[in-house]
């Protein structure tokens, strides 16, 4: 039977969550002062609407103090008039460059206004772990930089051998299957290899928060359909509703597609390029110096990294200083990547 942990991480300028299934980190939720409160699944108002686009089948919708949102046009929807109200509630967070979306819930009366607010962090992880605590401090920030080096991770092994690649594209995300050294019978490995695909990239997907469009290329040919959609919904159950399972094509491909609900974690770590983002790379210094500081009490310690780096840092430094106390510099290197991170005795 599976096992879910949760852990909870209280540190300078973030507060992370992380639930494990069986020891590995299935799900990372991030929070960071300056986030939008309405900006997040959950959110419930009285909004206003802005603009009816109607040749996109939408209208753009806004609640007092938040940005535009996107609210699908449905058949059975009173008809929008523009400045008129709308009670809504927020189904995906923004991403990227596009907007939050929201589901149409009744008309609106009154005033704009906020009638309920996202979940807490806690309450996430309270939904997603039914039973116990949080374990937090040390424990739990070392759940939170393996969950984040999964995030940044591409491949993955697969229990028994072989492998799965797991990429996005602007269209969809690809999963591909490689059967590596897998032996024995090559039709009972193929299967075996891509119903381990199936449970690995379900936990990989949700940790990285991955939706939309889902593709996978599996191992081998002559597939066993039906195993492998029970075994897909089973995998992604956790991820209902919204989970679609397609047949399994001619050319060994499984497609589905998954609900997008927060803003992928990996917007947050990674930059287009695939570097770490500024941002994230002065909360990975933050703790850098912290554990450096806790290593040597009274010690004066000594930073270096990208400018970008500094730049995002000079928002945490009074934060950190609460902590150790004003005994750091840090300082920039130009030309440094924004990963590249040292910290010492001064």
């Amino acid at each position: 039977m599976s096992e879910r942990r949760a852990y909870l991480y209280k540190g300078v300028g973030e507060t992370v969550g992380v639930v494990t299934l069986d020891g590995r980190p299935e799900r990372l939720i991030v929070q960071w002062p300056g986030d939008d409160p309405l900006d997040a699944e959950g959110v419930c108002g009285v909004a206003r609407v802005k603009s009816i686009e109607r040749a996109f089948g939408a209208a753009f919708v806004a609640l007092p103090g938040g940005a535009d949102v996107l609210l699908p046009i449905k058949p059975d929807m009173p008809k929008l008039v523009q400045g008129g109200l709308v009670e809504i509630e927020i189904r995906t967070a923004s991403r990227a460059d596009k907007a939050a979306v929201a589901r149409f819930v009744a008309e609106g009366e009154g005033e704009p206004r906020v009638l309920a607010a996202a979940p807490t962090l806690e309450e996430q992880l309270r939904h997603f772990v039914k039973a116990g605590s949080p374990t937090t401090g040390e424990r739990a920030l070392e759940a939170v930089e393996a969950a984040e080096a999964d995030i940044l991770e591409t491949v993955f092994a697969l229990p028994g051998g072989g492998d799965v690649a797991i990429e996005t594209t602007r269209a969809l995300t690809s999963v591909d299957v490689d059967l590596g050294g897998r032996e024995g019978d090559a039709k009972r490995a193929a299967r075996q290899a891509n119903m381990a695909a199936i449970a690995v990239s379900a936990r990989v997907l949700r940790l990285k928060g991955l939706g939309g469009l889902v593709v996978f290329d599996l191992v081998g040919r002559g597939h066993d359909g039906q195993a492998l959609t029970v075994a897909a919904r089973n995998a992604f159950a956790p991820d209902n509703p919204g989970v679609a399972i397609g047949a399994i094509s001619k050319f060994g491909a499984l497609e589905m597609a998954l609900p997008r609900r927060a803003r992928p974690v990996m917007e947050r770590l990674v930059d287009a390029r695939g570097g770490w983002t500024a941002s994230y790379a002065a909360r990975r210094l933050a703790r850098a110096l912290e554990r450096e500081g806790r290593a040597d009490p009274g010690g004066r310690l000594a930073a270096r990294c990208a400018p970008a780096v500094l730049e995002a840092f000079a928002e945490l430094d009074a934060g950190l200083a609460e902590r150790l106390g004003c005994r750091f510099t840090v300082s920039a290197e130009p030309g440094w990547s924004n990963d590249r991170i040292e910290v010492s005795a001064a």
